[in-house]
């Protein structure tokens, strides 16, 4: 057992809870003071004694050894050395040992000072840019009022003001006495009593300014009022005796300590009985909330500022030696080395009395450093880089736990893994569906262990290490094994990113030759995957468990539907649909024929096909069955028939992509799922076979330009002169002019369009291709050999300039440059829509995780109404939204009144097909919005599983399921917002900043509505038809 384990006996638990430490418990945790800033002795290269990697505080480097080397081996185990301090045990206690730093000035812990909303700012009811201030030594902060000196300075002040009032008063009486006695003349007289009076007045005015001054000075001596510096020395000369002032940490941790917990939610329940609405309640809530969550835990207020600094153990912060006498160390010693560098210097200042703003300036250094050892990235403009090198920004505490490469997300939840291997994939046409290939060479890593032990087992070795040389030296018999074990062995494919369910499956592995995987390629639309140079990585389930989940849910014929749709993800595309379009398509007959030749059964035409006497798409006719009439059809036909299955009866039409597709979906219904993936196994046969046949190619000489593509040019070119014309005349606005020239050229190209399908041979490889769904569109065929045409900026406004070459002829240096803009914005999109549609699926399925089928019914009558109004806007049908739910009513024929499914059953597929003649106004149905359950969700209110086209089992995590359907097409949505162009155009949010906003309930935003003349606006309610 490992000792640590022995020594702490470690239980299971089934909860951490996290909690602020006290002073006393950091001094408990730890095993001695850091006070020395070094790491490791240059010379020695052994720990220095009371540093950051001290073995008196942290354990031992070596097992069983201590510093000195006075005792060595386990029999002195627990002994600590009286002369180096050492305790002599294993080197794994360095793993878990802490240290201290015991602080010459207390300092906040940033997490609680800038967290949002800010802890210490709720408890105190302080913003966080005054606590910065605060904190940081730009201000003051009153930490204490003696109000019975303040009411006594108050009422001593109101004395001297009576009193000054009175000799001003008394001066003025004197004045005018000896006025009138002394001056002669009446003139004289008034002329001195103005003076007098007008003296009298200014007294009075300065006085009674001073009195309101020192008043208003008086109320504001407040706790907790912020004085800037100027103030506090001013008020400190004045009213010293009634106030005490602080600044730094030290005077927060203070207030922190004097706040009484059950006093202060007292006086905030008061306060919330007046205040019963408004951000101000909001904010009563938060702290009372707060201060009841302190009281509860037992949490001190004041342990939010801390005296002491816990140091981690010193074999999570390593320093490994590199060639050259170098150390390359973790981020988190250089942080320690300057907390315990500034602290010692601090200690050092106040032992010897330096003065204050030397010893202010040492504390907010050392306030910043301990900020930055516990979140480096908390405060943008002060945060702390590298001395060396790049200047990178140092890794605190608080980064290496935090995001994608922290402790939690890269090495807890994702763990690297044995038994893997990755490369890149190429398509294997003949694989059948649930195999995969695997290089001979991976599969020999990936199973060596069993390798081994069958070599051990059938006496070709006798331990591993000659086991190992044996498969080295490359025996054919290691091959033999590794044929047996993979033949009923299964590995799992994974395509990165894994966006939904089907990113991972599972396969059988057939071994190959060569370097790359294999894979079928009709399960590429599941992974998302290309042959463009993909890599995916191979996993091999080892238990039984594993092995059993792997065969039985995560095989790939097992996974044919898409979670998100019901639809059949697994169909024929691409060449093979080409190959099926191909021949299912029909020419006349060959050979100077006016009919089509007659073959008295199926065989017999296959048969002629195969001596050359017909071709296989030549027009033929055939007796199917013997006695019934012969049908027009052709070989191709025919040999398909062979594969699908009976109860489609002899299809004989020209099949596309999607109606192959639709093939499959009705094979899935009908026959299920074993019939389907022979189905698929086939078609991709036949079609890959008969594509190759039929000689297709693909070069210049398959797109011919279009002769009259000038002309229609010139004809857009004449309507656009015109356009300028009106606009020039003033018969146009800007937008329309805008709206006129974009029509113009849409039209144009609309008509390029119709020439390029007209221009090219109907039974050509580009006509063909296009046509059978395998790849490309008309579109596309037109900005190759017809006009590119109208293209946007990247805010999303048209250019009015329409590019009017194609690919072929290629571009002018001006259309160049214009179809540039948007090709780049595209490519830009793509980049930050993958970041984006990751983290929304992180979001949802965060959010969506414990809704889980629980039970089979929660009884619920209240369900949702499916309407068609609703139904129409969204685009769907009735039957279509109420395909695999229960219903909350029956539904009748309108006509014979027949009960066509009763209340409570599942629209199954056939169900569905039976109501769609119906035309439904309304069908009521259960929904999940309407679920009693208080946790998690039942059988009855979500309905059909999608992903199998069954109704639901217990335990499906139908959460996690939504979430990846709806994250999973995110990164093929556009990222852009749309611009209409023109003036009174508004700009459309869509696509991905859309969906964002629809989920985080966001009222949207848009730009204010610009109005060109002045008036006043009404606004009108309008009935919505």
């Amino acid at each position: 057992m490992n000792p640590i384990a022995e020594q702490f006996k470690i239980q299971d638990f089934d909860a951490v809870r996290l909690k602020l430490a006290s002073p006393e418990v950091i001094r408990g945790w730890s095993y001695g003071e850091v006070s020395n800033p070094e790491t490791i002795n240059y010379r020695t290269q052994k720990p220095e004694k009371g540093g950051l990697f001290a073995e008196e505080i942290f354990g031992p480097s070596k097992d069983w050894e201590c510093y000195c080397g006075k005792y060595k081996k386990v029999r002195y185990k627990g002994i600590i050395c009286d002369k180096c301090g050492v305790e002599v045990t294993h080197s794994l206690v360095r793993r878990e040992r802490m240290g201290h730093i015991e602080l010459s000035a207390p300092v906040t812990h940033i997490w609680f000072l800038r967290g949002v909303p800010s802890k210490i700012g709720l408890v105190l009811d302080l913003s966080v840019q005054n606590l910065e201030k605060v904190i940081y030594f730009a201000n003051f902060i009153v930490t204490a009022v003696r109000e019975d000196a303040k009411a006594e300075t108050l009422e001593q002040v109101k004395e001297e003001y009576k009193s000054k009032k009175k000799q001003i008063e008394g001066e003025y009486k004197r004045i005018a006495d000896e006025a009138v006695g002394n001056v002669d003349g009446k003139s004289g007289q008034e002329k001195l009593l103005a003076e007098a009076f007008d003296l009298k007045t200014q007294k009075l005015k300065d006085l009674d300014e001073d009195f309101r001054t020192v008043e208003k000075e008086l109320k504001e001596i407040v706790v907790n009022r912020i004085i800037s510096e100027s103030v506090y020395q001013d008020w400190s000369l004045k009213y010293g005796h009634i106030f005490d002032a602080g600044i730094g940490a030290e005077a927060i941790r203070y207030l922190l300590e004097k706040t009484d917990i059950d006093v202060k939610i007292a006086e905030l329940e008061d306060e919330m009985l007046d205040v019963m609405v408004g951000a101000r309640y909001d904010k009563l809530v938060r702290r009372v909330k707060l201060l009841k969550a302190l009281r509860t835990n037992g949490i001190k207020p004041e342990w939010m500022v801390m005296v002491a600094v816990p140091v981690i153990p010193p074999d999570l912060r390593p320093m490994v030696p590199l060639d050259g006498g170098r150390f390359a160390a973790s981020d988190l010693n250089d942080l320690y080395r300057r907390v315990i560098n500034r602290n010692n210097r601090l200690k050092k200042l106040m032992d010897l009395n330096a003065p204050e703003v030397i010893t202010r300036n040492e504390k907010r250094m050392m306030q910043e450093a301990v900020d930055a050892l516990f979140d480096n990235s908390a405060r943008q403009a002060k945060t702390v880089v590298a001395a060396t090198g790049k200047k990178r920004q140092l890794k605190s505490l608080a980064d290496m736990l935090k995001g994608k490469q922290g402790r939690f997300r890269q090495n807890l939840l994702g763990k690297r893994i044995d038994y893997s291997g990755r490369s890149v994939i190429v398509v294997g046409p003949t694989l059948k569906l649930n195999q995969c290939g695997l290089p001979k060479m991976m599969a020999l890593e990936l199973f060596k262990p069993f390798v081994i032990s069958q070599l051990i087992k059938r006496s070709y070795c006798h331990n591993i290490r000659s086991a190992n040389r044996y498969i080295e030296s490359d025996h054919p018999e290691v091959w033999d094994i590794l044929e047996e074990i993979t033949s009923d062995s299964l590995v799992l494919l994974n395509r990165a990113p894994t966006l939904h369910r089907l990113g991972i499956q599972a396969f059988q592995p057939k071994l190959i030759e060569g370097k790359a995987i294999q894979i079928h390629p009709m399960v590429c639309p599941s992974f998302n995957a290309d042959f463009d140079g993909d890599q995916m990585a191979v996993h091999v389930p080892l238990t039984e468990e594993a092995k059993k989940e792997a065969r039985e849910r995560m095989m790939a014929t097992h996974n044919l539907l898409k979670p998100a749709t019901g639809a059949p993800i697994i169909r024929p595309d691409k060449d093979v649909a080409w190959g099926i379009y191909y021949m299912t398509s029909t020419i006349p007959p060959q050979g100077g024929r006016e009919t089509p030749r007659l073959f008295s059964n199926p065989k017999e035409a296959v048969l002629a096909y195969r001596l050359r006497k017909i071709e296989i798409r030549e027009l033929i006719s055939v007796r199917l069955q013997p006695g019934e009439k012969p049908v027009e059809t052709n070989v191709g036909r025919i040999i398909l028939n062979r594969v699908i299955p009976e109860h489609f009866g002899y299809v004989n039409r020209q099949l596309d992509a999607k109606q192959v597709g639709e093939i499959v979906r009705e094979c899935l219904e009908k026959c299920g799922q074993e019939r389907t993936v022979e189905l698929v196994d086939d078609l991709k046969n036949i079609g890959y076979h008969y594509i190759t046949v039929s000689g297709y190619s693909w070069g210049m000489a398959d797109l011919p330009a279009i002769p009259s593509k000038h002309l229609l040019i010139e004809e857009g070119d004449k309507a656009i002169e015109e356009v300028e014309e009106q606009y020039q005349e003033g018969l146009l606005t800007k937008s329309e002019r805008h709206s006129k020239i974009i029509d113009v050229w849409s039209n144009i190209k609309d008509r390029v369009t119709k020439l390029a399908k007209e221009n090219l041979p109907k039974d050509g490889p580009t006509s063909s291709m296009i046509e059978s769904g395998a790849r490309g569109s008309w579109g596309q065929l037109t900005q190759i050999i017809g006009i590119k045409g109208l293209v946007a900026s990247p805010s999303g406004e048209i250019i009015e300039l329409p590019v009017k070459a194609n690919f072929k002829e290629g571009f002018d240096v001006l259309e160049y440059f214009i179809s540039t803009h948007g090709a780049r914005k595209g490519s830009s999109d793509t980049a930050l829509r993958t970041a984006n549609a990751g983290y929304l699926t992180r979001r949802l399925v965060d959010v969506s995780q414990e809704v889980v089928i629980r039970e089979e019914d929660c009884g619920d009558t209240k369900g949702n109404l499916i309407t068609r109004k609703e139904s129409d806007e969204m685009g769907q049908t009735v039957v279509g939204r109420i395909l695999g739910r229960y219903l909350l009513e029956e539904i009748k024929d309108p006509k014979s009144g027949k009960v066509i499914i009763k209340k409570g059953e599942l629209v199954t597929e056939e169900i569905a097909r039976n109501l769609t003649p119906l035309d439904l106004e309304q069908v009521h149905v259960r929904s999940v919005l309407e679920c009693h359950l208080p946790k998690g969700i039942c059988k009855k209110c979500y309905g059909y599983d999608l992903a199998y086209n069954q109704p639901v089992k217990i335990g499906v995590p139908v959460g996690i399921m939504a979430a990846q359907s709806i994250g999973e097409p995110g990164t093929q949505l556009t990222m852009r917002t749309f611009h209409s162009g023109g003036v009174a155009g508004s700009d459309i949010t869509q696509g991905l900043p859309r969906v964002e906003e629809l989920f985080e309930a966001r009222p949207p935003k848009r730009r204010a509505f610009m109005t060109e003349v002045s008036g006043q606006a009404t606004v009108e309610e309008i009935e919505r038809h």
